[in-house]
Formats: structure tokens, C-alpha cells, sequence
């Protein structure tokens, strides 16, 4: 395959006629055009399919319910392309591992089981039938419970990740490592120590109410589209919104609207930052004490005058603790510090504070622009203190709000994918169906992958997702699932993850989530829960490509039937009936009384959230301020050392690339680049076009290194580097992850940078 290379600036607004251009060819190209057409007008809809991309909210207002991300998504899905058992004899598993990402997905649809064939080095047929007793064979064989790893991804439903979940407990094992861990547990972990709950406190419509709207470390061009709908919106409405991001991303500034017609066929466009600051990579935490300690002195100056301050003291008092030490650590980090660390200036982070401080109602966002750095725990809790300090939750328009990435990883969690279970849900579970699970905690995914390469794990389970190309270290999580007994991939397409198969390997086909899911009862639907708490049914509307493609439910239950027999569980019956599934799930996990019927509801129906009722799960009983000194960042002064961040293209969706374009950022037909400032282009001796090779600097004595990398000159801070995963995963080392996480710091990864061989053949002119 060959692609028209160029690196050309992006001068338009984000959306608009481009992106309506980029959903038609994505469309077209999956040789089912009607049908993902009709498809994408089901999507987000009642008796219609969730979207499998992010987890934003549904308006339920919008004639067209999906954005760019969301269609490229649904037709890559619905494809009519297939690979069955002739290519897999045409292709060995070492030909396919020489292939690039796209080039495996790019192949279609997965059709029948695969078993991996060592002495062939090929993947050949299996029956149903003997995968699943394959599957029950390596589990029985094990020596204790704590040899299954279960993997989750986040695109797997709230039903088949119950199962899933209750499998391995009966099982006796606690891991479930899950793709939250590789992205979004310092949200969770953050909230739930400063509020007592890991999720976000507002709902959608708090985005039409409120004055002030803080966006720190996210892209939502390319990452979450819909939500530019709400923060334009927001902006017409008269709210501010304050951009915190290291690179200048068009979707932060300007909007054009592919819904409305005028703003498709002429630049008219709406502007969505009011503010927009870059700080340095990892100096967000700086940014905002920055802020906090600009509003502790306007507040000390008013007071000190005898008028009323702008903290929101009867709050405070009702409803948190700690609030005077958290000061006190405001008044011993210097501006120096902040300024240093942040990247901005005392005066840009006063104007911030300014804007905050005359807000009534403020709504603070992040993404994994925050979330993967060794300090990322903290940086939540000291957003949510600020937050906090405005009495900023609980009311309309105003709130906390993690932008997760896959559509239904909370509601993953939710289920009972946690390594970490709360004692309440076990405690559930135990009295429901009669088994003891265990009580420890079990493997994050990083801890995962070191027990794998220990040789500690001989079943590997993952329930959707690409380990191998999401984990952080490539070569080192390869070899991991190389030295599983068995691995086993319940999956819609061929990924990185089944080319590094373990000693047995097996790939499960499984039904999409636009396919109709048809079991001996009838058709099915399954639920999904979005970033605001909201759970949704969706019902898939196409007709599956092959007869022997499964649901990943029905998937689940096979594979726990094989293994435990009827001993808790008749699993073949909730295989053929969902509705019992929800009935146990009502039984068992708060807030979902009279499950199924609620599922009828226009919209889905909110589960209700703790802090925004301002109940606080905290051993207090209130809300907690956190009070801890900034971390120690590295802040370059070597001009040959910087610190990189891993992101996504514009054509890709996590580990998925749908095409090898970057619209936005100017990038096309190439993901081997590296964002970096004009000035370190020529401090470097170099120019932008030029070649290099990028090498991690790790205390471990391993060398990380990926080589021949383009230089393509960006609007991001000196110091600052970004380029794409998962081609700059082997940078990130194993060891290097967030603290009380285990989340990979993939957005803060010190390097150095020296010119490729041959320079001088490689220059563009």
C-alpha cells in the first residue's frame, strides 16, 4: 500500500467540509457504503448502537448523533473484507509480525477460531467446541488460581464484562488488569481519595449552564469530537473556556460545524478557547497551584479590607477537610517554582485565576494529557482542590469531568473490572452466588506484564483490545505474552497482540458492536455507561460477515462453562438471555434497580453520583484537600535532551489507525514524525525534514531506541517533544509509571535526539 507523503500546515478550523470529505472516503472505502450509512443514523440513537469509539455523552438532540471518529469507527467495523483459513496458510505468524499496525487491521474482519500452530508458525481452524476445552485444559492444569490474567478492553460491554469479571472470581483469581490502568487510573485514584469517587461529578447538560469551562491535556479534535459540539455550544452561551495544552491543537481554537450547512461550504466558524495556555510537559500540577495561590492572595487581600472573599467558605466548612494545610503548601512553593515547572508566566497564570475567580459556576476537564505522568495522582487531587476552593460542585453547570477514552471503559469498572475490588462489591458477589472470591488485590496491567515475563502467568485472557501495541516497552510486553502458556484474544480483527502468540495462542472472533446479536431467545441488546455516568442499551443493526463470529458474551459464557461446569451458574442460559444477566446485575451493584426495565428510557437512565449529592465515601465523611510539594520534573538545560509525549493521530482511535493522516497537525501519509520547536530544529544543527533517531534516557541499563524519525517544526514549547504511539512505545520504559497508579508515564518520557545515518540523502527540500 502507498500513500502521498507531505507535511503541509493545517490553516482551517477543525470539522467543517474536511471532515465530512474524511467520513465519506472512510465510508466508501469499506465497500458498504449503504450500509454504513444507514448504519451511522442508528448510532447513539434509541433501538440503535452506542458509538465503539470515546465516551462522550449523547446529546439525543442531533439529527446526525456521531462525529468524524465515530463513523471512520463504524466502517472500519462493518468492512465487507474478511481474512479466514486460506490466509492465514498463505501468511505465517513471523511474515505478519514484519507488517505494520495498519496493514493488520487493514486485512478485515476475523471469521472463524484460530488455534497457533508452533511447529507451522501459523495460525490454523478450530472448533468452538475445542478451543473452549483447549482453554479449560491450560486452566486446570494450573498450579494455583493467581496463574489467570484477565485483560479488558474498554469497548467491551457492561453484560459480557460482568461475566467476565465473575468468571475469574470463581475462578479464584484477582487479576483484571483492563486498558484503564494503561490510561485514566489517576482520574479514579485522584477522585476517589479527595471526593470518595472515581468518576466524574457532572452531566452533559452542566455544559449549557456554565461560566467558566478549564480543559487541561486533551485533544478533542481528534480524540473525542462530539465534545466540541458542547464546548462550542458552551462558548455561544458566553462561557470561557481555558485551554491547558502542551501542543496548539486546531480543534482547541476554532470550530466549524459539520451539522450546520452554512459552516461546511464557507469558513464560518466558532471559536472555542478564550484562553489558550502551553504549558511544559508534566507542569500542569505547577499551572494550577499557580492559580490557587493567585486566588489565596486576592482572597487574603479582600478579607484583609473587610470584604467578602471569593472562597466559598460555608462550603468549605460544611463539606471538606484539610484545607489549611493545603494552604500552607501553597505559601512554601515559590512563583519561581511554578514558572519554572509550568512553563508560564506569573501574569498568564493570574489571568487563569482571574477568569476562574469570576465564574459562578466552573467545570474543570482533563484527559491523558494529565493522567500519564509519575505525579498524575496528584495533579487530579489538585484540580479537584481547586475546585473545591469555589464550592464547585454539586450545583448546575458546574463539576469535575475525566474525559475517558474508550466508550465503555467506566462502565467496565463498574462491573467489576478492578484488580482492587471494594470489599462492598465482594462482599455482593459472595452472598449473591454462593462462592468465597478471593480478597487480595490482584495485577494491574503493567504488573501484568512483569509477572509475564517472569514466567508467572500460564492463561492470558483478553477480552478485546491490543495489549501488545498499547503496553508500554514494545519489545519487553512482545515477549511477555510469548512466555504466557496460553494466550487467548477474543477479537473483531487481526492486531500487533496475535503475531506475539505464547506457547499456545488462541484468536476468538467476536461480533462488533453495529452487529445484530441474535441468541436462542431472540435478539439482543447490551449497555454501555459514557463519562457522565449515563447507561445506555445499544443494539447493533447489521448482519454479522460470518455465521461462526460469536458475542462476546456468548464468548465469556462458553469459555466459563468449559472451565466450571454448572457448579454456580447455568451459563449457557445467560448466553441466550442478557435480560438475566442485568437481573444479576441488579442483584449485586448499586444503582441499577430494575435494570431491564430502565433500559426502555429515551436516553438510557443516570446511575447518580455520591460527591454530587455531596456525600463524600471518604474515611472523613468529607470532602479531602490534598496538600503535597510539587514534583521534581526534569526541565532540559542539555540542548540535545527533551522530554517526549506519546498522542494519536487524527486517523487512529487508541491502538487502531484507520489511516496514516494527521489532518490537523499537517501530517499525511506517515506516522514516523516528531513535533518539535523551530528553535531546537536549528539548535540541533538541524532543519525541519531532517531524520532522527530517538533513545530514552532510563536508569535500567536497557537501550530504547527507535530510529529514523521526520522533524516536522510545531507551535509546542522549547524542551517538548510529541510523536505517535504505537510507534514510540518501545520508549517508554516498564518500570516508568505513575505513583499509586502503575499507569505508563507516556507523556513525559526524557530523551535525547541525534541526527539518522545518511542525513544528507534524507533531507526534504
Amino acid at each position: 500500500m502507498k500513500f502521498k507523503s507531505a507535511i503541509k500546515p493545517y490553516t482551517e478550523a477543525a470539522g467543517g467540509w474536511d471532515s465530512l470529505e474524511s467520513t465519506a472516503r472512510f465510508v466508501f472505502d469499506s465497500k458498504h457504503a449503504i450500509k454504513n450509512m444507514r448504519n451511522l443514523m442508528r448510532m447513539n440513537k434509541a433501538k440503535g448502537f452506542d458509538c465503539p469509539g470515546c465516551a462522550w455523552g449523547d446529546d439525543n438532540k442531533s439529527t446526525f448523533s456521531f462525529c468524524e471518529n465515530g463513523a471512520k469507527a463504524v466502517a472500519w467495523e462493518a468492512t465487507r473484507s474478511a481474512i479466514n483459513a486460506e490466509f492465514f496458510a498463505q501468511h505465517s505468524v513471523s511474515t505478519l509480525y514484519q507488517q505494520s499496525d495498519y496493514f493488520l487491521e487493514y486485512q478485515g474482519r476475523l471469521t472463524e477460531p484460530l488455534c497457533y500452530n508452533p511447529l507451522t508458525d501459523h495460525y490454523e481452524p478450530i472448533s468452538w467446541d475445542d478451543a473452549f476445552k483447549l482453554i479449560a485444559q491450560h486452566i486446570a492444569e494450573m498450579a494455583t488460581p493467581d496463574g489467570l490474567v484477565l485483560y479488558t478492553s474498554g469497548r467491551a460491554s457492561n453484560e459480557s464484562s460482568y461475566l467476565y469479571q465473575l468468571f475469574g472470581r470463581m475462578v479464584g483469581t484477582a487479576h483484571f488488569p483492563d486498558c484503564s490502568n494503561l490510561c485514566h487510573e489517576a482520574s479514579g485514584g485522584g477522585l476517589k481519595l479527595s471526593l470518595g469517587v472515581g468518576k466524574g461529578t457532572v452531566k452533559l447538560s452542566d455544559f449549557e449552564k456554565t461560566d467558566a469551562i478549564f480543559v487541561f491535556g486533551q485533544n478533542p479534535g481528534t480524540n473525542h469530537p462530539r465534545m466540541l459540539h458542547s464546548l462550542r455550544h458552551a462558548a455561544e452561551h458566553g462561557a470561557k473556556v481555558v485551554t491547558f495544552n502542551t501542543l496548539r491543537e486546531p480543534g482547541l481554537e476554532r470550530f466549524a460545524d459539520p451539522q450546520k450547512p452554512l459552516e461546511v461550504i464557507t469558513h464560518l466558524s466558532g471559536a472555542i478557547s478564550t484562553n489558550y495556555f502551553q504549558p511544559h510537559l508534566g507542569g500542569d500540577m505547577a499551572a494550577v497551584r499557580g492559580m490557587a495561590k493567585a486566588l489565596l492572595e486576592t482572597q487574603r487581600a479582600l478579607v484583609s479590607e473587610g470584604q467578602p472573599g471569593i472562597f466559598d467558605l460555608a462550603f468549605i466548612e460544611a463539606n471538606t477537610q484539610g484545607i489549611e494545610e493545603w494552604f500552607a503548601v501553597l505559601d512554601a512553593t515559590p512563583w519561581s517554582l511554578i514558572t519554572q515547572q509550568s512553563g508560564l508566566s506569573e501574569q498568564q497564570l493570574r489571568d487563569a485565576a482571574k477568569i476562574w475567580q469570576e465564574a459562578k459556576a466552573v467545570i474543570v476537564t482533563w484527559a491523558m494529557g494529565i493522567t500519564q505522568h509519575q505525579h498524575a495522582l496528584h495533579t487530579v487531587r489538585e484540580i479537584t482542590n481547586l475546585q473545591l476552593l469555589g464550592g464547585h460542585l454539586g450545583r448546575p453547570g458546574a463539576g469535575i469531568c475525566p474525559v475517558r477514552g474508550h466508550s465503555n471503559v467506566q462502565g467496565n469498572r463498574t462491573m467489576g473490572i478492578d484488580e482492587k475490588a471494594p470489599a462492598a462489591l465482594l462482599d455482593s458477589l459472595e452472598q449473591h452466588f454462593h462462592f468465597t472470591p478471593s480478597r487480595k488485590h490482584g495485577y494491574h496491567a503493567v504488573a501484568a506484564l512483569e509477572a509475564m515475563l517472569a514466567g508467572n502467568v500460564p492463561v492470558f485472557i483478553a477480552l478485546g483490545g491490543n495489549l501488545a501495541a498499547a503496553a508500554p516497552d514494545s519489545l519487553r510486553s512482545e515477549q511477555a505474552l510469548q512466555r504466557c502458556g496460553l494466550t487467548v484474544h477474543i477479537s473483531t480483527k487481526l492486531n500487533r497482540s496475535h503475531v506475539v502468540p505464547g506457547k499456545a495462542s488462541l484468536i476468538l472472533p467476536t461480533l462488533g458492536r453495529t452487529e445484530q446479536d441474535i441468541q436462542a431467545t431472540g435478539p439482543q441488546f447490551i449497555t454501555v455507561e459514557d463519562s457522565f455516568s449515563m447507561v445506555h442499551a445499544s443494539e447493533g443493526v447489521g448482519k454479522p460477515i460470518a455465521e461462526t463470529q460469536r458475542s462476546e458474551t456468548a464468548i465469556v459464557a462458553g469459555i466459563a462453562n468449559a472451565v466450571l461446569g454448572d457448579k454456580y451458574l447455568d451459563w449457557p442460559e445467560l448466553a441466550s438471555d442478557y435480560n438475566l444477566i442485568r437481573d444479576h446485575i441488579e442483584a449485586t451493584i448499586p444503582g441499577f434497580s430494575d435494570f431491564n426495565r430502565r433500559c426502555e428510557l429515551p436516553g438510557g437512565f443516570y446511575l447518580g453520583n455520591a460527591a454530587a449529592e455531596l456525600r463524600f465515601n471518604t474515611e472523613s465523611g468529607k470532602a479531602q484537600f490534598s496538600s503535597v510539594p510539587l514534583p521534581d520534573l526534569y526541565l532540559g538545560g542539555d540542548s540535545s535532551r527533551f522530554t517526549l509525549q506519546t498522542l494519536r493521530s487524527h486517523d487512529q482511535y487508541n491502538t487502531t489507525i484507520y489511516g496514516l493522516d494527521d489532518r490537523y497537525r499537517g501530517v499525511y501519509g506517515q506516522r514516523e514524525v516528531i513535533f518539535i520547536h523551530p528553535d531546537d530544529i536549528q539548535q540541533l544543527g538541524l532543519k525541519a525534514g531532517d531524520y532522527v533517531d530517538i533513545e530514552t534516557l532510563w536508569n535500567d541499563g536497557i537501550q530504547r531506541k527507535v530510529n529514523h524519525f521526520k522533524l516536522v517544526a510545531y507551535n509546542i514549547p522549547r524542551g517538548n517533544l510529541a510523536a505517535y504511539y504505537p510507534e514510540t512505545n518501545p520508549l517508554v520504559p516498564l518500570s516508568y509509571f505513575g505513583q499509586d497508579t502503575g499507569t505508563p508515564a507516556s507523556k513525559s518520557v526524557p530523551v535525547t535526539l541525534t541526527p539518522s545515518e545518511n542525513l544528507a540523502q534524507q533531507r526534504i527540500v
